[in-house]
């Protein structure tokens, strides 16, 4: 193919008989290796019925699509089969081949039914639990959360602390933070707060000096005040990271990390699982 056959735009449909997520995931993944390609992403989800199922598939024929596709339906899954060879698109079924092959170490049939990840179950309650918690004892509102949690993320203004409370907390994990001020007193609970459960965040000054002149900005305010002053950015990040040093906890630079790559080393520093799902608890 010559690079005036190329297609200078790539279209992708994701198909679900549920929401949609895992396919949607995969699909961002993959368009993120590709940051100089142009992408359309269309979602057709909840297609539980054939009809619907039908035109998902001809709205992708017609855009010339690629399709990833989640579809336990047995008969739903050989409608998309047989129209992808009849019209030779490429797809990609997600869930049939591991399914299939839990079936045969298992000798147990799946349940088929759409959605199933998404249950009102004990484990989902959980996790609407542990989102109220990163709620109530954000910001340090209140410390006596810091013996109850299962992290305690430290960290400066604009180290992202909330955000990650909230994604960690969506993987069943209680999460409080406290914003760290050089002047601000330290609260006792810190102190009786088992430092393996601590993880301390920083960042570089020049970045931290960037992201907080662009929060002024969107409040219509200068962009250069004490709060974005490079010289005190640097005098708080040396605060954050001495104390870090007394309590002996994990340390985490956030300037190049993405909340999801940050959570993910938070995980794997604290020996802490991802129980979002159905993860079982880790043998001892």
């Amino acid at each position: 193919m010559t690079n005036d056959e190329q297609k200078q735009c790539v279209t992708i449909f994701v198909i679900s008989d549920s929401a949609g997520e895992t396919a949607s995931k995969l699909a961002a993944a993959s368009m993120a290796q590709y940051p100089t390609v142009d992408f359309s992403l269309f979602r057709r989800t909840f297609a539980k019925e054939e009809e619907k199922l039908k035109k998902a598939l001809e709205d992708a024929k017609r855009e010339n699509a690629m399709v990833l596709h989640t579809i336990v339906n047995d008969r739903l899954v050989k409608i998309a089969n047989d129209f992808f060879e009849e019209h030779d698109m490429y797809h990609f079924d997600i869930l049939t081949p591991p399914v299939a092959e839990i079936e045969r170490l298992t000798g147990v049939a799946p349940t088929r039914e759409p959605g199933a990840l998404h249950h009102l179950n004990e484990n989902y309650f959980k996790r609407i639990e542990a989102m109220e918690f990163a709620v109530k004892y954000d910001d340090g509102k209140d410390p006596r959360g810091f013996l109850e949690a299962d992290v305690l993320l430290l960290g400066v203004s604009r180290t992202s602390k909330t955000p990650l409370s909230l994604f960690l907390a969506n993987k069943n994990l209680k999460v409080a933070n406290l914003p760290l001020i050089p002047e601000a007193h330290l609260p006792k609970q810190l102190w009786e707060t088992n430092p393996k459960k601590i993880v301390g965040l920083t960042n570089d000054p020049d970045i931290l000096n960037g992201i907080r002149k662009e929060r002024m900005r969107t409040y219509g305010l200068p962009a250069d005040t004490s709060y974005s002053d490079i010289e005190k950015i640097r005098k708080e990040l040396e605060f954050a990271n001495d104390l870090y040093q007394k309590i002996g906890c994990e340390v985490i630079n956030v300037a190049s990390l993405s909340i999801e790559e940050t959570a993910s080393m938070i995980l794997n520093a604290l020996n802490l699982e991802d129980h979002s799902y159905y993860a079982t608890e880790t043998p001892e």
